[in-house]
Parts: structure tokens; C-alpha cells; sequence
């Protein structure tokens, strides 16, 4: 790698940190603010418990969060400052082509992308998981917190079928529960209940009002009790399909468990593939927001680095909103979560082109 190269590569990644090392205070500053009442209600809470399980965990994500915004505006900005400084008409003046020009920035840029890659997939959910367990049990209203599923339905296997019309994931209780084994399309048997219970330690479910209906050539046979301890092949944890679970869960857990929920029945997995899918999309917008930052900030402008940074400022909220708009969209049923994940990078991919002819001129 030439001085050149080493010069701006240690550019890109100072400012990268730099950036970082600002957004992050802010981002934590506020957050005290607004939870500094919370954690003073909490006596038993201590300082050693907010910044370890905490403040730890909250800056891991938000840097996480921060990295494409810092990744742009540090681009912009040094480079704004080359072409103010006429360091690039140097540069040109030494016949070194815009695309040469862009080798230490494409350096750095998969530098970030390979730690943001590592951080989403593998660090970012672990985090998450130890943050959320905080604010679950110091800073959110318990009694505002419904943590149940409902209307929920589970495939075991080929020919068992669960339904159950409510669970609470907090008190390991529901009702209106029910499972069915079937021989094709023929029913062999239909346990239903009115309510059910789960005990934890010795991994039991508790049914009661319960009704068992078995059913043969010539005859039915019908049983039922008022109490009924029995185990299945499914746990109270296999209910909980929220796309929060999927935050906390890393790569490899999130990828067997769509695996095992395709297996079991359960139809719309788009907000975990959207959660999966974006793990990588993110990190590869490392290479396109640098193309754009270095194809706008590359020539100067009247305004200096004020007008670059505006402009460019403008261009990152807007790929933030179709990134926004994406997921959700993502999320619907029978949408293609790969398709409208990878559509913002597509788009601006395309932008990003565009202005790298441009520049080359």
C-alpha cells in the first residue's frame, strides 16, 4: 500500500471513530436523561448493574445503529477537506484515476463491513438479550406488559396439530387448548382442554376440564378429567414468536429456528427473515455510502464543506426511510422479505453509479 493509500485509509477510519465518539455521548446523555427517575426508584439497583447490564449493552447496539451514519458523514467530511485543501487536484495532477483514488476508502470500508458483519450476527443479539432482560425488569411498567400469545397454532410433525386460543408466557398458563393427530386427512384423536398450566421444574403441563376423543373404525372411544399431568414435545417457549426473540437470537440460533418453525406449521416468518436477512444488508451499505460520500465530496464546492455535508446528511435519512419502509414491508405476509430488504442497496447501488461516472469525467 502507498503513502497515499496509508494517508487516507488512516483518515477514513480516525474520522469514522471520531464520529462515532460523538454520536455515542449523545445517544447515552440522553438516555440518562430519560431514565435517571427510573433507575433511582430501583434502591436496589446498583451503579455496577446499570453500566455493566446496561449502558455496556446500550452502546454495543447503538454503535451498531450509528455505524452507517458515521461511516457517511466521516467520508464526506474528510474528503470535503482534500478538495478544499486542492489535495485531490494534486492528486489528479499526479494521473491517479478516480477509481485508484477510491482503492483506501474500499480498504476501510470492508474493515467496517467485516466488524459489522461479526457484530450483527454474533455480538449485537447477545447484547441485545442481556439489555432487554434489564429493561424488562427494572425500567418497564409490569403491569402494562401483556406477555401472551394468542390464536396460536404449532405443527408438531406430519400428523399432530396444536391450537391454542391464549398463553401467557409469564404465568405459563393459557386456555382453550388443543391437539390433534390425524392419519392423512382422517382425525385418530382430540385432546382439548379448557385451561392449561406449565410446570417449569419438572416439565410438565397441567390440563384441566380436560376431554381426550380417540377414534377408530367402528367406534369412538371419549375420556375426560378434571386434572391431567402430561408432557409434550413442545415447551411454553416454543409459543413465544415475536420478532423481539428474533433480535436477541444469534445467526445460527435465528436460521434453526425458521427451520423448525417451517417444520411445525407456522406460516408468516417474514419479520425473522427480515431480521436475518438485514444482518448483511447493512453492512454491505458500508461499500455503497462510501462510493456515494467520495463521489459527492470529491470535487469542492461553493459552500465548502457545510454544503457536501447538508446534501449528504439529506441522502443518508433518506436511505434510512426506504430502509424503514422496507422492513415493514418486509414483514407482511406473502411479501419477499430477501427482495425488499436488499431494494434500498439496490437502489442506491444504482445511485451510487451513477454518480461514480459522473466523477470520473
Amino acid at each position: 500500500m502507498k503513502l497515499l493509500d496509508r494517508y487516507i485509509l488512516k483518515r477514513y477510519l480516525v474520522t469514522f471513530l471520531f464520529t462515532l465518539l460523538i454520536l455515542i455521548p449523545i445517544a447515552v446523555a440522553i438516555d440518562i436523561a430519560e431514565k435517571i427517575d427510573k433507575f433511582l426508584r430501583n434502591e436496589s439497583l446498583t451503579l455496577f448493574e446499570v453500566v455493566n447490564d446496561y449502558y455496556v449493552n446500550f452502546i454495543i447496539y447503538y454503535v451498531n445503529t450509528f455505524m452507517p451514519l458515521a461511516l457517511f458523514i466521516a467520508v464526506i467530511l474528510f474528503t470535503s477537506k482534500l478538495a478544499n485543501n486542492t489535495e485531490i487536484v494534486a492528486i489528479n495532477t499526479s494521473q491517479i484515476s478516480f477509481t485508484r483514488f477510491l482503492y483506501p476508502y474500499f480498504v476501510g470500508a470492508t474493515i467496517i463491513t467485516t466488524v459489522a458483519l461479526l457484530m450483527n450476527h454474533f455480538f449485537v443479539p447477545s447484547s441485545s438479550k442481556t439489555r432487554r432482560a434489564f429493561e424488562k425488569q427494572y425500567l418497564s411498567r409490569k403491569n402494562y406488559v401483556d406477555n401472551s400469545v394468542r390464536d396460536f397454532s404449532l405443527q408438531l410433525n406430519d400428523s399432530t396439530y396444536v391450537f391454542i386460543k391464549r398463553f401467557n408466557l409469564d404465568r405459563n398458563s393459557g386456555y382453550n387448548f388443543s391437539i390433534e393427530t390425524y392419519n392423512g386427512i382422517q382425525l385418530r384423536s382430540r385432546l382439548i382442554s379448557e385451561s392449561m398450566g406449565w410446570n417449569k421444574n419438572d416439565s410438565i403441563f397441567n390440563l384441566y376440564n380436560w376431554k381426550k376423543r380417540k377414534v377408530f373404525k367402528d367406534k369412538d372411544i371419549i375420556s375426560s378429567g378434571n386434572n391431567m399431568d402430561t408432557t409434550f414435545a413442545f415447551t411454553p417457549k416454543d409459543f413465544n414468536y415475536k420478532s423481539i426473540v428474533a433480535q436477541e437470537m444469534v445467526s445460527n440460533e435465528l436460521i434453526d429456528f425458521i427451520n423448525i418453525s417451517k417444520k411445525r406449521g407456522i406460516k408468516n416468518l417474514n419479520a425473522y427473515y427480515v431480521e436475518l436477512y438485514k444482518r448483511t444488508s447493512l453492512p454491505i451499505a458500508s461499500y455503497i455510502l462510501t462510493l456515494i460520500a467520495v463521489a459527492l465530496a470529491y470535487k469542492k464546492q461553493r459552500g465548502g464543506i457545510g454544503v457536501n455535508l447538508a446534501f449528504g446528511v439529506a441522502v443518508m435519512f433518506i436511505y434510512v426511510f426506504f430502509l424503514k419502509i422496507a422492513q415493514v414491508l418486509g414483514a407482511v405476509a406473502d411479501a419477499n422479505p430477501l427482495i425488499n430488504v436488499w431494494t434500498p442497496n439496490i437502489i442506491f447501488g444504482i445511485y451510487a453509479i451513477y454518480l461514480y461516472v459522473n466523477a470520473r469525467k
